[in-house]
């Protein structure tokens, strides 16, 4: 693979709410049952917002944020999966407390990479793990429950068209629910049937009839706070609010009667643990299923690749229009043109 540079840009965070800055900092090296990436490039999620403003699981500082992405195995540590997967392209996530993905290397344990079918790009790799093994992981727990319809919220996001058109395959009726007429209208020319605009005068009224008619039992809740209180005020006895974000950053103040009386059911999701639970071989039909799709149901819309020097304008850019598609921070751009 030829010989490793000693050091590497990377973004790194000082402290939670401090801005980023890009730094040379030592390459790091693989240990037992690690590789080393070469970085092609890295998403700006919503988690990893939170993670910059200090909410979720944190690294110790200074570290370096981002959490899935793509690249080139050039390193291995000792074991049989990590010296299999030298010289792959794989799509790869961080471990929760060593560096991210938003440097020109890192070093990440062999069990989260997946290496990339011929006809998946570098650049739809960056993309490969957290939206669309998400939206999979939804369908998934509404068939386990028995789920007859759904309601999302954030839909316009990247993981919410997902839900949108997984919604359509498998026949299941999605209630999507978006905060501005422009979203309403982006949604429709998609297909979709049933789309609310939380600024609506009667929103709840509208929401509450449509998930009693259409027995929407399982509630998709991306920004917490006020809204998941709501969600649960409006849902039908025996439901289920699934809480995966915290968009809204505010407290969620929850009626207790909405546990006594209708059996109604507060959770969490998040990705990691849900893996975490999973066997190896479901891990492996999972992102095998997810390459298939990638460009169908699990494609993702990309605004602006932006090298990882500028990557506070990347921020800036991603966080004043998140639902135009995602803001790729690019560590090697020939990978990322070529693969």
């Amino acid at each position: 693979m030829g010989a490793l540079p000693d050091v590497m840009q990377a973004v790194q965070l000082d402290a939670p709410g401090a801005r980023v800055s890009v730094r040379e900092v030592p390459v790091p090296k693989p240990g037992p049952g690690e590789v080393l990436v070469r970085m092609a490039a890295s998403p700006i999620n919503p988690s990893d917002l939170a993670f910059l403003m200090g909410a979720g699981p944190q690294k110790p500082f200074p570290a370096i944020p981002g959490i899935e992405g793509s690249g080139t195995v050039v390193a291995a540590g000792r074991g049989l999966l990590p010296r299999f997967l030298v010289g792959k392209r794989v799509a790869c996530a961080a471990a929760p407390t060593s560096g991210g993905t938003w440097a020109e290397y890192m070093a990440t344990p062999a069990r989260r990479c997946v290496p990339l079918k011929r006809g998946v790009s570098l650049e739809q790799g960056a993309m490969l793990l957290v939206n669309p093994l998400t939206a999979l992981a939804f369908f998934d727990i509404a068939k386990r429950g028995k789920h007859a319809a759904i309601v999302s919220t954030a839909a316009a996001s990247a993981l919410g068209r997902m839900i949108v058109r997984l919604g359509a395959r498998h026949g299941v009726p999605i209630i999507n629910i978006v905060r501005r007429q422009s979203h309403v209208e982006l949604l429709h020319s998609m297909g979709a049937k049933y789309v609310l605009n939380t600024g609506d005068a009667d929103f709840s009224a509208q929401l509450r009839t449509l998930a009693y008619q259409l027995n929407a039992t399982l509630l998709l809740d991306a920004l917490a706070g006020r809204q998941t209180a709501q969600l649960l005020r409006v849902a039908p006895a025996g439901s289920t609010v699934v809480v995966y974000g915290y968009l809204a950053r505010e407290p969620s103040v929850i009626e207790a009667t909405t546990f006594l009386y209708e059996e109604k059911e507060l959770t969490g999701f998040y990705l990691p643990n849900w893996l975490a639970k999973k066997g190896l071989p479901q891990v492996l039909r999972d992102t095998s299923r997810v390459q298939q799709l990638a460009g169908t149901d699990l494609q993702t819309t990309v605004q602006r690749r932006v090298p990882l020097s500028a990557v506070q304008e990347a921020l800036d850019l991603y966080q004043d229009n998140m639902t135009a598609g995602k803001v790729l921070l690019v560590a090697n751009q020939s990978d990322v043109s070529n693969g």
